[in-house]
């Protein structure tokens, strides 16, 4: 029998074997190393479940039981209550859930649950108001100890025998685990030894210990994260030799004559560290995180412009066509009575305009560049990039990022921003390579856009009638739908099912039919159509979400609201009242799930984007707030940004602390530094010596 290592094939492992390990692989387990890093999702700590007749009133307690009998009814205050009689051997006790319906459908006759709370005695018998439940399964039984690990499971594999297989694994190889951080370091933080921590994670005595343990494992995951962010940084700083661009009060002064408005405070904050960045001698890696409509483009074109005014070219890469378009218009707009001269380069040019445009390119006629994904095409070549501004910067990988960088010559400044707010945490990980600018505030006489939640019959009558009125006064309306065409799998209405529906109930004013599968040409015909007011009604999909600016368009309908998530909500939400006129948002909702029923909420309540981001963040998650489960680039083992705040905020002191000072370059952390660039190298362009 070979050696069993960390590295070994789990199938090779003793009593798993190829079925079991295909069922493993399944969990993204494929070595020994796999399984014992695989921890439990949480415990069921059997130590200090009581009796019922040991209980005590309004203090911290746990049962176990069977449902025997589960109620919901609807009380008359217009209040539900949810009700369930546990069977706890010797006695009953009762669950109560108020305006939680769904707590029905979740507990079943038969089923064995834990409650845990602060009981009361009531009418002869224990209750619980709005008891913590445990779910157990067959195997969740108090032998082998009181505290009972539990994984997320497939189907096929049993939690015993998962456990009997990392008991195994624990017994054979755990010593040969070795500690990447020193003692004197785990001293300091007051962590567990790593072989410890993994003993007791899964084989914990105690809850404290279990806690511990995890901890350390949690920190681990976070730590190297934030330290691949923190050797990314150093490795941006380290460029010293970028072009410097000194803004002064002449050059400050012919830049803000372009433009016809006083800049916000914000906006002038933004524009104070951007100058600085950019008069350093170190390459800017700075993020402008703005509200919808605080004008972080106006930034943008301030920091181009002051690179133009230095004999460098500045390009602007946005995610879409559509947005890059308007950045084009804009630029162009503002600097209509200047020698400056530009570029639009995206991929629907022809093959001649393309060559004619890379060509300006190339010679530095073109000063500067507004384009999509196309400006980082190998072909292209810029004569004297001095910076680059990418909008939207979450659409972007950080690879793609990086590519402006990687050519010879001066790194150009690099300037990225974004229109969704970005929760605090997120901030820490997926941009903690930046230096980050918030603008929040919005230019004078712009009004925050009123918004309500339609459900009923009634009131959804009452918004058409007003949208009608406002209609008739001039204003212009946008109607924005979840699909493009019917789709019998989803229960949602489609923009082309809207169009024809509003064509007859609304005689008089003009339809506009705006999504992503219409021609390009066509699509833009219409928006200018609408931006013209020669469109009374733009029926759309989500293309409008960013990059349209009708100052008349002053109201909103979003069918299907549920279906879309807080942030995406906020920016469609971002189009309208962004003239003089007070804006009105009407989201129409057939759920009444908890989950889309808090999103609304949240978005009636407030029109600041950095609330509804950290609204969204803890309802959703990062990965479908800002795309990157897709990109790929949160890949943490088993550390929740949200739960695990105060860990991640923990670690990422420590790791930049660890790396500013080169205390992370010593042989101590040599083993350390190994296996996060062997994570991370990648996926953050890092070289592999660090």
């Amino acid at each position: 029998m070979p050696v069993l290592t960390l590295s070994t094939d789990v199938q090779y492992f003793p009593g798993v074997g190829p079925k079991w390990a295909q069922l493993l692989n399944k969990l993204s387990i494929s070595t020994v190393e796999d399984l014992l890093w695989y921890l439990p999702r949480d415990i069921l700590d059997f130590s200090h479940v009581s009796s019922p007749k040991d209980l005590e009133p309004d203090r911290p307690q746990t049962v176990r039981g069977v449902v025997v009998d589960v109620d919901a009814k609807q009380l008359r205050n217009g209040r539900t209550l949810t009700a369930a009689l546990i069977d706890c051997s010797e006695d009953y006790v009762r669950g109560l859930w108020f305006n939680q319906p769904w707590m029905r459908k979740k507990l079943w006759e038969g089923q064995p649950v834990l409650f845990s709370g602060k009981p009361k005695f009531q009418k002869g018998r224990w209750e619980f108001s709005h008891p913590e439940v445990q779910w157990l399964d067959e195997d969740d039984t108090e032998s082998g100890g009181v505290i009972l690990t539990r994984y997320r499971l497939t189907d096929g594999l049993k939690v015993n025998r998962l456990r009997q297989m990392i008991a195994t694994g624990i017994e054979e190889v755990i010593d040969q685990i070795s500690d990447p951080l020193p003692e004197s370091f785990l001293e300091r933080m007051k962590l567990p030894h790593l072989i410890a921590a993994i003993r007791s994670v899964h084989q914990p005595s105690s809850k404290d210990e279990y806690d511990l343990a995890r901890r350390r494992m949690i920190f681990d995951d976070l730590f190297e994260f934030q330290l691949g962010v923190a050797l990314r940084r150093r490795q941006w700083r380290a460029r010293q030799n970028a072009i410097q661009f000194e803004t002064t009060a002449k050059i400050d002064a012919r830049i803000r004559r372009l433009f016809p408005f006083q800049f916000t405070d914000g906006q002038n904050k933004a524009v104070q560290d951007i100058a600085g960045d950019l008069r350093s001698g170190y390459a800017m890696h700075r993020l402008i995180q703005a509200d919808v409509g605080a004008g972080k483009t106006v930034v943008a074109i301030y920091a181009m412009l002051l690179a133009v005014a230095h004999g460098a070219q500045a390009a602007i890469m946005a995610p879409t066509e559509l947005l890059a378009n308007q950045h084009w218009e804009t630029l162009t707009s503002i600097l209509s009575g200047s020698s400056i001269q530009g570029v639009l380069l995206t991929g629907s040019l022809t093959s001649k305009e393309r060559k004619s445009a890379l060509e300006d390119i190339a010679n530095g006629k073109s000063q500067f560049i507004v384009g999509t994904q196309a400006l980082i095409q190998k072909d292209v070549q810029f004569e004297k990039l001095g910076l680059v501004v990418i909008d939207e910067q979450h659409k972007f990988g950080v690879v793609q990022r990086a590519q402006f960088s990687t050519e010879q010559g001066p790194p150009p400044h690099v300037l990225v921003m974004t229109a969704t707010p970005i929760p605090r945490t997120l901030c820490l990980t997926q941009f903690g390579d930046l230096d980050i600018t918030l603008v929040k505030d919005l230019p004078q006489g712009r009004q925050p856009v009123v918004t309500s939640r339609l459900s009923s019959d009634i009131e959804k009558r009452k918004a058409w009638d007003f949208l009608k009125q406002k209609l008739k006064a001039g204003r212009q309306l946008y109607i924005v739908c979840s699909l493009v065409d019917s789709n019998s799998k989803i229960e949602a209405v489609s923009a082309e099912e809207i169009f024809l529906k509003m064509k007859a109930s609304l005689p008089g004013f003009e339809l506009g039919l705006v999504h992503g599968r219409m021609d390009r040409d066509e699509r833009n015909a219409t928006m200018n159509s609408f931006r013209e007011k020669e469109i009374d009604v733009l029926v759309s999909t989500t293309v409008i979400e960013v990059g349209v600016d009708v100052p008349n368009a002053t109201l909103m309908v979003i069918l299907d609201a549920e279906r879309f998530g807080l942030s995406q909500l906020h920016q469609l939400r971002g189009r309208i009242a962004r003239g003089k006129h007070r804006g009105y948002c009407f989201l129409v909702s057939k759920s009444d799930s908890p989950e889309s029923t808090a999103r609304l909420a949240a978005l009636e309540k407030s029109s600041d984007g950095f609330y509804v981001a950290e609204q969204d963040f803890e309802l959703r998650g990062p990965g479908d707030i800002l795309g990157t489960r897709q990109h790929g680039s949160l890949p943490l083992r088993f550390a929740d940004f949200l739960r695990d705040e105060e860990t991640l905020k923990r670690a990422r002191d420590e790791a930049f602390l660890l790396v500013q000072s080169g205390e992370f370059d010593e042989p101590s952390f040599q083993e350390l530094k190994t296996k996060v660039l062997n994570r991370f190298a990648q996926l953050m362009d890092l070289p592999r010596s660090g």
